[in-house]
């Protein structure tokens, strides 16, 4: 017999598509990114937090000239067979003051910093030593046998003349700042500043100062983000926020585009019915990237945006969830390295550096996602866990000083090891 088979179940919505690992969005991010073209001259003195545009070479050895590490007197090591030996002192040799020849059998009062005397290859500490009185500037007692070389920091022993100092691709710290200076640095290429547009959607966002009406919360995003991509060295463009309707999101984001380098946005790119950032961008430009495998941080577009025909090209969008330790954690962990990498720093020099560490905290229910969870050191060289890990709950930001790196599934007990992102790597 026969039979007929079942009719074909009518075709269903296409499937999800798996969430990104954070790793791969990364590297898909930071693949299309090149450096912004442009650069500028800053003295150096106000180059703090800006990103090399070009090397920095030292028009000197550091130390110009051999030179004492302390207070004491500079003589031949020679001339102090033992202890108890006393030396005429023939001169008085402060820092910034070139010595005379030093004779045999003599010794040199010298003082931190300053040149040693030709003809000297020791230094003795004046704690080591005895001033007698005596003729002129009177006579020391060494009261210690002294090698040659001792307490002598020696020409070019920290930079030698014209080598490279700072790579272009550095960012300005103030230790970096010191160094350049160190070598005669006046001024420095920088990068210039990445030009990047910021607004927040959502009808329940009230600034603060204003009324808190029923349904309706302040905009932190707002704060937290301009503060973050200041710190990265950004111009910023404040455009506030955007009612959550579509026509109203593609006009913002035509703004947006006009002028900037890139637009960041909070809120708006989950899958609601009041979530318009995704048909916006796609309608105003195009999405490469959408929703990653993270907690927190899940929403997360990545794409560009059409500038008007008379400027031309495209301006860079992000767009981060609306929770605010979400925007956080996610704009640390992918949009600072792309605002640097925009400035020229070296895609090897972007990934912050993990240190394994003790929790001292049990985290019995894993995530399938690859977890950021909010921590702080403690007294005992361990890490305390926030009680809240809600992505809505920003005190938890506050309160850390870095994150616990979980692999997605992990569960985790009081005495395992975990690898800890320490904020000081991400800002």
């Amino acid at each position: 017999m026969t039979t007929t088979p079942p009719p074909a179940a009518p075709p269903g919505p296409p499937a999800r598509p798996g969430l990104l690992p954070l790793d791969d969005a990364l590297a898909q991010m930071l693949a299309r990114i090149e450096p912004l073209a442009g650069r500028e001259t800053l003295s150096t003195f106000d180059a703090l937090g800006r990103v090399l545009a070009e090397e920095v070479r030292s028009l000197l050895d550091v130390p110009p000239a051999d030179n004492t590490s302390m207070d004491g007197y500079a003589l031949r090591a020679a001339d102090v067979p033992a202890a108890g030996t006393v030396l005429p002192v023939v001169q008085r040799v402060p820092a910034g003051v070139v010595g005379e020849p030093l004779p045999p059998g003599t010794a040199a009062r010298i003082f931190t910093g300053a040149q040693l005397p030709p003809g000297a290859d020791a230094v003795v500490m004046q704690e080591q030593c005895t001033a007698l009185p005596g003729d002129g500037l009177g006579a020391v007692q060494v009261n210690t046998v002294p090698e040659a070389g001792q307490w002598i920091r020696r020409c070019g022993e920290d930079v030698r003349h014209d080598s490279v100092v700072l790579a272009a691709g550095t960012r300005l710290t103030p230790a970096a700042l010191g160094l350049a200076a160190s070598v005669g640095a006046a001024s420095l290429g920088v990068a210039r500043r990445p030009r990047v547009a910021l607004f927040s959607t959502g009808d329940e966002l009230v600034m603060p100062g204003e009324p808190l009406k029923p349904g309706a919360i302040y905009n932190s995003n707002r704060y937290t983000l301009r503060a973050l991509l200041q710190s990265v060295g950004c111009e910023v463009s404040d455009l506030g926020i955007v009612p959550d309707r579509l026509d109203a999101t593609r006009e913002a984001l035509r703004r947006a585009a006009a002028g900037h380098d890139l637009i960041l946005t909070s809120g708006g790119v989950s899958m609601g019915e009041e979530d318009h950032i995704r048909p916006a961008v796609e309608a105003e430009g195009r999405l490469t990237l959408w929703q990653l495998a993270m907690k927190p941080g899940k929403p997360l577009a990545f794409g560009e945006v059409r500038r008007g025909a008379a400027e031309g090209g495209s301006a860079w969008f992000v767009g981060l969830p609306g929770n605010p330790v979400s925007s956080y954690v996610t704009f640390l962990l992918l949009v600072r390295p792309l605002l640097l990498r925009l400035q020229g720093v070296p895609v090897a020099d972007l990934a912050p550096k993990a240190y394994p560490m003790r929790a001292d905290f049990d985290w019995p229910k894993a995530d399938r996602r690859r977890e950021f969870l909010r921590v702080r050191l403690n007294a005992r060289g361990g890490l305390d866990l926030f009680a809240n890990q809600s992505s809505g709950v920003l005190t938890s930001a506050h309160w850390g000083d870095g994150f616990v790196d979980n692999p997605g599934g992990q569960t985790i007990r009081a005495g395992d090891g975990v690898r800890y992102l320490p904020l000081r790597e991400l800002l």
